[in-house]
């Protein structure tokens, strides 16, 4: 378990939403998440759903991610690409994605459609586009490496995407990368690394989410998130 004392990252003063999902372990698949939201810094967090509710790790569990701190060190490894971990720590949120023309309505999230020159990079042999989305310009001729990167893949679980921003200030190949919120492909099946869950839930998260809110994701074991509640500053 990791101490307060060993770490000095905490939530700022703008931030008034947070997504937060605990682990029963850093092994464990699954987790449960809760958002919460406070009015101002210095009033106290409210829980945002009356229950949480369940999501679904990388098929590994966790490793430590690059978010806005530095990962302290308690013994257990950053994440590193296709290690089937998701990232822990506490992320920015970055776009949303999706195949549709227009977010789920209400949704007041920056949303990009996601069309056939769509990319998303996660081969860190091209450290200039690793862990970005990319949009090409086939006029201008198609990289060699477009078609395994490409984003609209058809798929029921690329739905919606929220950008989790996991490796990303700045980007280190090879940390990891394409970190989302998005659906799950069955009550149980865990994902490579994203936080995923059923597509109410996920539709009902992104309904809530206010930019102006800086909202952050916050993700660690149950027992890690008790040690480091008070010093980080969590609900």
């Amino acid at each position: 378990m990791l101490l307060s004392s060993e770490s000095h990252a905490q939530l700022g003063r703008a931030v008034r939403q947070v997504i937060v999902s605990q682990a029963p372990s850093w092994d464990a698949h699954t987790a449960t998440m809760q958002c919460y939201q406070r009015a101002s810094a210095g009033a106290p967090w409210q829980a945002v759903f009356e229950k949480p509710i369940p999501v679904l790790l990388g098929k590994k569990g966790l490793a430590w991610g690059r978010g806005v701190f530095s990962p302290p060190q308690n013994g257990i490894p950053p994440k590193v690409e296709k290690d089937w971990r998701a990232p822990a720590g506490v992320f920015q949120l970055g776009s949303l994605f999706g195949y549709a023309p227009t977010p789920p309505g209400g949704a007041r999230w920056p949303y990009i459609q996601v069309g056939p020159w769509d990319a998303y990079v996660d081969d860190s042999t091209l450290p200039q586009y690793y862990n970005r989305h990319i949009r090409i310009d086939p006029s201008q001729g198609i990289p060699p490496w477009f078609e395994k990167q490409k984003m609209r893949l058809g798929d029921a679980a690329y739905k919606w995407m929220l950008e989790i921003r996991h490796n990303q200030n700045p980007s280190a190949p090879g940390y990891g990368s394409a970190i989302f919120f998005h659906v799950r492909r069955g009550p149980d099946k865990p994902s490579a690394g994203c936080t995923t869950m059923a597509e109410g839930d996920l539709t009902r998260l992104l309904r809530w989410l206010d930019p102006s809110a800086s909202p952050h994701y916050v993700l660690l074991p149950k027992a890690d998130y008790a040690a480091l509640r008070g010093a980080w500053g969590l609900p």
